[in-house]
């Protein structure tokens, strides 16, 4: 080839056969199922119990899960492409999503022992049980070393007690893995994660968040009552949990930034449509340069956000570390995503702030994806730490 590239490095930016197939497949679901119910999902802040059920039965909950635990052994560019089809309706599915595989179930397949695979994969992927994933507390979110959760020693268990919040999936979810600190004179290398079923006593979902957007992702407090977990359930070794977590935390950055890509393409599309459908001084919008220049910026923006994203799983498929990559994916794709539904609602005008236009829900659900899973500004962090290598 001119560029000195033979034939085999040549970069293919094209999906294959069966990523087409599965992008298809669940466009076609979230159609069918998800679009005629969202917006009453969203009003009432309702889990859509039916809906998750279904993505068991069709093999979406368990994507990443290998088959020797019940999954369907997809890579890490399959998920993605699963969040983005999702997320294209009702980014509340994809968060849903996010939470169960791209937190919960990953930290058990990285850091999990064959035992703990056995017990709790199979059920995960089927969707017998819901994953979540608790880290945060009222008064840690970036700065994990300030939880206040404890997990004491005692005897073959671990008594923990404490609370979480802003935990996903938390009232809907049958198996958690949940951070505690085992010594709390070592912060951050203090903390230790542990696998925690809901059936263990002590183990209640509190306060239902209220939410700006993301209504129909279930937000919640967990409350962890002296709960006594078997020593078999701590994963890995006392004193890993923040690096493990820093790491789950790599690979979910991943399905957020496909959860932002996603959300944008939704409301592009919606702008698109809309643009060609309203008139206004005898001509459709559409025709107006003003109206075409935003749209090329979305369109823009999006791809370079999907570009990164599917760089970033390609990445972890191809086991590299993925730490800056994904926090650069997570970073652009949330923010495109922000001023993506920006532009389609200043589009739609006055029809963009009602409801009764897909835009309106776009433009509340953005704003959580440059919070969740680490702000903007601690993606900022990670980004400048690897590129100043310190």
């Amino acid at each position: 080839m001119a560029d000195g590239l033979s034939s085999e490095q040549a970069i293919d930016f094209e999906l294959t056969d069966d990523m087409n197939m599965l992008k298809q497949s669940v466009r076609e679901f979230a159609l069918a199922e998800i679009l005629p119910n969202v917006m009453k999902y969203d009003e009432a802040q309702e889990f859509p119990d039916s809906i998750v059920r279904k993505m068991g039965e069709l093999g979406l909950l368990g994507a990443v899960v290998p088959s020797e635990f019940g999954g369907a052994a997809l890579s890490p560019i399959h998920f993605v492409i699963i969040m983005e089809e999702l997320s294209r309706v009702d980014p509340s599915i994809g968060l849903t999503l996010a939470a169960h595989s791209g937190l919960c179930i990953q930290h058990i397949l990285i850091h999990g022992n064959e035992q703990q695979k056995n017990k709790y994969l199979p059920a995960l992927a089927t969707g017998s049980s819901l994953g979540s994933w608790c880290l945060t507390e009222p008064g840690s979110g970036s700065d994990a070393s300030g939880m206040k959760t404890t997990a004491v020693r005692d005897g073959d268990s671990y008594v923990i007690t404490g609370s979480k919040t802003f935990i996903t999936n938390g009232s809907h979810a049958s198996t958690y893995v949940v951070m505690a600190k085992t010594d709390t004179t070592k912060g951050n290398k203090g903390i230790s994660a542990f696998i925690i079923e809901r059936t263990m006593k002590g183990v209640s979902a509190g306060k239902k968040e209220n939410k700006l957007g993301m209504r129909a992702s279930d937000t919640v407090s967990m409350m962890f009552d002296e709960v006594k977990v078997p020593r078999e359930n701590l994963i890995g070794k006392e004193g890993e949990g923040f690096t493990q977590a820093l790491v789950v935390l790599d690979s979910g950055r991943i399905g957020i930034a496909a959860l932002s890509v996603g959300l944008a393409q939704g409301a592009l599309d919606a702008s698109v449509k809309y643009s060609k459908e309203r008139q206004a001084f005898g001509k459709a919008i559409s025709e107006f340069q003003g109206v075409q220049f935003k749209l090329a910026d979305m369109a823009t923006e999006i791809q370079g956000a999907r570009l990164l994203t599917y760089r970033a799983a390609m990445a972890k498929l191809n086991g590299e570390n993925i730490n800056l990559i994904a926090a650069q994916a997570k970073l652009f794709a949330s923010e495109a995503a922000v001023r993506v539904a920006n532009e389609a609602v200043q589009i739609h005008g006055g029809y963009g702030f009602i409801k009764d236009f897909p835009v309106e829900k776009f433009y509340r659900d953005a704003k959580l994806l440059t919070i969740g899973e680490g702000t903007s500004e601690v993606q900022k962090m990670v980004i400048a730490k690897n590129i100043l290598a310190f």
